[in-house]
């Protein structure tokens, strides 16, 4: 018997979103449609640059696990989250956050000396997000923000690609791999970002270990990650790194492989306005599906449709009723409906 679905594990950090331009991005030497680290000065000095445009910002629990794991607590699954935030403001704010989600935590979250992590999302008018990370105490997150009696009561295991940019965090990640597989929980890992996957590769192969049980990325980190020139090879190579996988495409849909039959998931039409949190989205109402009865396909069409709502909105999550209205929306279209 499973206390929870999923046991998430990734950076806590305060997300500030704003909307700027390309002019912006060029001026302040930002690299677009990727995720920066950087330090409270640097982070410091692009939100005074770009102050005229937080008019409308608001603050948010994110970081890409805790994306993945909101969604699929809102959707209905019990879900656990383990991450490091300080004992101030914004980790106060964090963990109350959490809270209100329904997600679960380990005990003494939140009492640590520090600064909770900030990320600064910055939206183009092509909708593409780029974001500037100051990781603050989530870079010190080890095995020690891990809790093992959760984590053994759960179906799946589900690790952040990011952990790997911190020596500590990507510790944690192979420590809680090496649980899960000791206790018998699924493994999910997801790649993140594709700047994450070009200058940490040999590190997140040495974090998925010899084989997972189910990969999340896109076309961009899974050709990069396999050196594959085709998304063919791409698939062929994942096949010994994964034992499942869901490969997003924007606009193109998905593709995911249930360990027998590859399907093709189309994508539903919307108008993108900001793609901050599609891929997160994608995972937490992929996993919610597995996790209760649906089908490869079923989680595929699920997570696509989720995803494309998520897009078509700004902000990273979707506000808590949106979640049922998708599942009642979507249900006619499911095989297992």
């Amino acid at each position: 018997m499973h206390n929870y679905h999923i046991y998430g594990v990734g950076a806590a950090l305060v997300d500030t979103e704003i909307e700027v331009t390309n002019e912006d991005l060029s001026t302040l030497t930002i690299d677009k449609g990727v995720m920066t680290l950087v330090d409270e000065q640097r982070q410091q000095e692009l939100i005074t640059a770009l102050s005229d445009h937080l008019v409308a910002s608001r603050r948010a629990s994110g970081g890409s696990a805790a994306n993945t794991i909101i969604a699929a607590s809102y959707f209905g699954a019990n879900t656990f989250y383990s991450c490091k935030v300080a004992n101030d403001d914004n980790g106060a704010f964090y963990l109350s956050d959490m809270q209100a989600a329904g997600v679960n935590t380990p005990p003494n979250s939140g009492s640590n000396d520090g600064i909770t992590g900030k990320c600064l999302v910055m939206i183009t008018p092509d909708a593409e997000r780029t974001m500037n990370t100051f990781l603050g105490i989530s870079e010190t997150l080890s095995a020690d923000e891990l809790y093992e009696p959760a984590l053994k009561q759960s179906q799946y295991a589900y690790i952040e690609g990011y952990l790997v940019t911190s020596d500590t965090g990507r510790a944690a990640a192979i420590t809680l791999r090496e649980w899960a597989k000791a206790h018998g929980v699924k493994i999910a890992v997801s790649l993140s970002d594709p700047a994450i996957v070009e200058f940490f590769k040999d590190s997140l192969k040495d974090m998925i270990g010899e084989q997972v049980d189910l990969l999340f990325c896109n076309e961009a980190e899974a050709l990069n990650f396999t050196h594959t020139a085709t998304l063919d090879d791409a698939i062929n190579t994942l096949k010994s790194v994964a034992k499942q996988f869901a490969i997003t495409r924007g606009k193109e849909g998905a593709i995911v492989f249930d360990g027998t039959t590859l399907t093709q998931i189309s994508a539903t039409p919307v108008t993108a306005i900001d793609t901050n949190g599609a891929g997160d989205m994608f995972a937490g109402a992929f996993l919610y599906g597995i996790t209760h009865g649906f089908s490869y396909e079923d989680a595929g069409k699920l997570a696509s449709y989720a995803a494309g709502v998520v897009v078509s909105q700004f902000g990273p999550r979707l506000r808590p009723e949106q979640h049922e209205e998708i599942l009642e929306q979507l249900q006619p279209a499911l095989t297992m409906a």
